[in-house]
């Protein structure tokens, strides 16, 4: 069973109350002042980076230095200012790429395909993200558990991040559902599950799903295997990994719909290049330790995305 927000089309309601809340676009969005353009350049276009996130400081810190290295080689684009805008969620993103306010977004694939698919923007690259150009989930138990397969979850708790991640939730719950297992979303840890169903629950991070399976608040959970594998030595032998998810795409780089192909050409040239040379190299690894950019059938991640929630749909 998903979410009942996977399955409503929120998107008019819920950009309608930001604005009449707020009254202008700032007040629904996180963002940084306006740069200045830089020295070299007189144009004062402006380039608009953004994200997804509720951690709205920490992304803008992150983000800006790469919105004014991009605005900075735009210049015959009429670019020289980068902006940074920091969305509370997927539909929001969809509805600022579809009417131009936002310019490049880039996230993990199965939020990727949401807003992709709402708004029409294009995927273009891959992002290394934390070094890495492919992540899986995996299921995880105690080491002591006799649960030793995905069958001995029915009747058992389960918790994954948030119902947005890729890694932490949609991948997971895909495996979950091959399995022929029931599925059945629970308001908390401690409501009732029936034998023939698996519960779930949302802990809002990795760290807590972990946290919760290893004080026994819950009896399985789901995260991305890379944070499994940064935490320490002694949590992690304490834990069993049921099942690993497929591979996908570590993080899509998507821009609006209607952006000039030679605009959006240069973009991907900047990108690629950013690993060869120091300047492009330490903005890259202030953008949250970003490896490089490179050429990926990115659609066809968006395509596996989309095969996926159609299996999960009909279950």
């Amino acid at each position: 069973m998903l979410p009942k927000f996977l399955k409503e089309v929120v998107l008019l309601g819920l950009f309608t109350t930001l604005v009449s809340c707020g009254s202008t676009e700032e007040n629904s969005l996180s963002q940084t002042p306006t740069s200045t353009p830089t020295p070299q350049s007189t144009a004062t276009g402006t380039l608009v980076l953004a994200d997804v996130n509720k951690n709205a400081a920490a992304k803008l810190e992150n983000f800006q230095p790469m919105a004014d290295y991009l605005a900075a080689r735009l210049e015959k684009f009429g670019i020289g200012v980068g902006e940074v805008k920091v969305a509370p969620d997927l539909d929001t993103m969809a509805s600022l790429l579809k009417e131009g306010k936002v310019d490049i977004y880039v996230d993990s694939p199965y939020p990727a395909m949401i807003v992709s698919d709402k708004s029409g923007a294009e995927p273009i690259l891959r992002r290394w993200k934390n070094g890495k150009g492919e992540y899986y989930g995996v299921i995880f138990t105690l080491a002591e558990s006799e649960i030793d397969s995905l069958a001995d979850l029915k009747g058992k708790m389960l918790a994954f991040e948030e119902p947005v991640s890729t890694s932490g939730y949609f991948l997971p719950l895909n495996t979950l559902l091959d399995a022929d297992l029931k599925m059945v979303e629970k308001g908390s840890q401690n409501e009732a599950v029936a034998a023939d169903e698996v519960g779930y629950v949302y802990s809002n991070d990795d760290e807590n799903t972990i946290q919760w399976v290893l004080s026994g608040e819950v009896a399985a959970g789901a995260a991305d295997y890379s944070f499994l594998e940064e935490i320490p030595a002694e949590s992690r032998q304490a834990l069993k990994i049921l099942a690993e998810t497929q591979k996908i795409a570590r993080h899509l780089v998507i821009v609006r719909p209607g952006m000039d192909p030679e605009l959006v050409q240069q973009i991907k040239t900047v990108l690629m290049e950013m690993n060869q040379t120091p300047e492009g190299k330490e903005v890259l690894t202030t953008f949250e330790e970003t490896a490089k950019f490179d050429e990926f059938p990115v659609e066809t991640s968006l395509d596996k995305m989309r095969q996926l929630y159609e299996q999960v749909e009909k279950k």
